[in-house]
């Protein structure tokens, strides 16, 4: 009892610190020195673009969105965003309008601006949505707010949404919305408020009818209590785990939690059945617990055993899946491409993006 209260203290002090979305840049589920998270951070480290965007979406009536207002406060969520650690650059429809409009005037740089006039706005706007068909719609009335990110981390993620949210409510009108968010890395921190508030709900709802069915069966709480709180601990332990391992909560491992209170309660169930049973029978408390893991232990075990043996391996060994894309996959971490049977050659953007 004194050493399971001890790691129980030890664990939750620890899974204090458990975050909620990806911990680390590219894909976590590939190792650091994977193919695609060394061209990942390659082409991050070189260029401004990246494949992590976050966007903010401004609405306004049709063929608004090219007009002065609502065209200077998309400029003015971009610079916020800009001044936010981890976004590499931004792209509006301003930009897109200050480039024709200095083109306009044989590039002179004093016209790189956002002029007042609405004639000015309507030419250049036009020529952009030819230019830029992925910056406006076919009324002219929804733009997005690109904001590249160096990484998905659960803290970059954080920083950036909560930069849009006080802009948002700040600058929000009727005829001018910023609505959140898109992109991939948008959806991304949505789902990451999603599954924060879904953590310890999902967990009160696994314990609480794991109780109740338990209380049911057995008919006593003494019973209730032998089966849960190993749970508990163990549930306490994973999150520590999580914690010391670099692994944050996130769609893919939500559900690993409630799955071992699911597949521990098996084994109490098993255990404890045959362990009342015995009791019935008038075999005081240690013969009983004997008897039943001798009649149920070794089942348990090996069902264990097989659970764990198909886990343990994963460390040791690389997927065919990725061994695959290694194998066809071009590299650019060098500088250059690198593909099998193929010559080397000068590097381009979306070399390894295939």
């Amino acid at each position: 009892m004194a050493v399971s209260a001890i790691l129980a203290v030890a664990g939750f002090v620890v899974s204090l610190n458990l975050k909620i979305g990806d911990l680390d840049p590219g894909a976590p589920e590939l190792r650091p020195n994977s193919r695609y998270n060394k061209d990942n951070n390659y082409i991050t480290s070189n260029y401004s673009l990246s494949s992590d965007q976050f966007a903010v979406i401004l609405k306004t009536p049709v063929e608004g969105a090219i007009k002065y207002a609502p065209l200077i406060e998309a400029d003015r969520l971009a610079l916020a965003l800009q001044q936010v650690p981890g976004v590499q650059t931004t792209v509006t429809m301003s930009d897109a309008i200050r480039m024709i409009t200095a083109g306009t005037y044989d590039g002179n740089p004093k016209w790189y601006t956002l002029n007042r006039s609405q004639e000015v706005l309507n030419y250049s706007g036009q020529q952009s949505c030819f230019d830029n068909p992925d910056l406006i719609n076919s009324t002219i009335s929804v733009t997005p707010v690109i904001a590249y990110l160096s990484d998905h981390k659960a803290e970059t993620l954080s920083r950036v949404l909560t930069v849009a949210e006080e802009f948002v409510k700040k600058h929000t009108t009727k005829d001018r919305q910023f609505m959140l968010a898109a992109g991939s890395s948008g959806i991304e921190a949505a789902t990451n408020i999603v599954v924060k508030s879904a953590n310890r709900t999902m967990l009160l709802y696994v314990y609480g009818a794991v109780i109740v069915l338990c209380f049911i069966t057995f008919r006593s709480w003494r019973a209730v209590l032998v089966a849960v709180l190993p749970l508990v601990l163990t549930s306490i332990l994973c999150e520590a785990l999580m914690v010391a391992l670099g692994i944050g909560v996130k769609v893919a491992t939500l559900p690993v939690i409630a799955l071992g209170v699911g597949i521990g309660i098996d084994y109490a169930l098993y255990l404890l059945s045959m362990q009342l049973k015995y009791q019935r029978e008038g075999l005081s408390l240690g013969e009983a617990y004997q008897k039943a893991v001798q009649f149920t232990g070794k089942v348990v075990g090996l069902v264990g055993i097989t659970l764990a043996g198909g886990v343990i391996t994963w460390p040791c060994r690389r997927s065919n899946s990725r061994q695959i894309w290694e194998s066809s996959s071009p590299s650019c971490s060098s500088g250059t491409c690198s593909a099998p049977s193929s010559s080397s050659q000068p590097c381009r953007t979306s070399c390894s993006i295939r």
